[in-house]
């Protein structure tokens, strides 16, 4: 049983099987397979953006079939897209939208979100850009938004038919996003970055 971080061989490849057996308090994700710590606490900037987004994402789809999660969730992705024990990518996104009830159970969300989330914080900026850009790409994550506290804009991507994220118009502090996918889901990101 594994029950400190330090117990675990960061040059081994782990699945979401091993994941459920750890028995420490540090929070990790696993991205194809590799452990990554995540950072102890966010900014208070990042929590002012989160509880902002996920408030107006949340009371958009309040009434709707989708569900609206914020971190800590678990979101087990697979190039398969089927999640199951096999999964080598297991992330807590900021904030995420689930349309397809089947992809939930007690543990998490079973397969790729509509919508990911994602705030750009020092400590994860790579891993955002790069390793969990991949992992929400291969799964089939239909829209994802990268938020940049510093800057204060947000780059939306959008998965097209051939599976691939294409990149949008950035949206700055000024606009109303405009999400691709939920088109009637309109955000003053002045309310986000508000309390930033």
């Amino acid at each position: 049983m594994i029950n400190k971080f330090s117990q675990l061989d960061l040059s081994k490849t782990y699945s979401y099987a091993d994941y459920m057996t750890w028995q420490f308090k540090e929070r990790v994700e696993l991205i194809k397979g590799k452990v990554f710590k995540m950072t102890p606490a966010p900014s208070r900037g990042h929590q002012g953006i989160s509880i902002a987004l996920s408030a107006l994402v949340w009371n958009h789809f309040r009434k709707s079939p989708c569900q609206v999660y914020e971190a800590p969730f678990d979101v087990r992705l697979s190039r398969s897209k089927t999640a199951d024990s096999k999964a080598k990518t297991v992330v807590q996104p900021d904030l995420c939208v689930i349309c397809d009830p089947s992809k939930t159970d007690d543990r998490g969300c079973a397969g790729a979100p509509d919508l990911v989330a994602e705030i750009l914080s020092p400590g994860n900026s790579k891993r955002e850009m790069k390793e969990k850009f991949e992992a929400y790409e291969e799964s089939g994550v239909r829209e994802y938004w990268i938020i940049n506290a510093l800057d204060r804009n947000v780059i939306i991507y959008l998965l097209n038919e051939e599976d691939k994220f294409l990149g949008q118009k950035p949206f700055v502090e000024t606009d109303e996003l405009v999400s691709p996918i939920f088109p009637d889901l309109k955000i003053s990101l002045e309310e986000v970055f508000e309390n930033a």
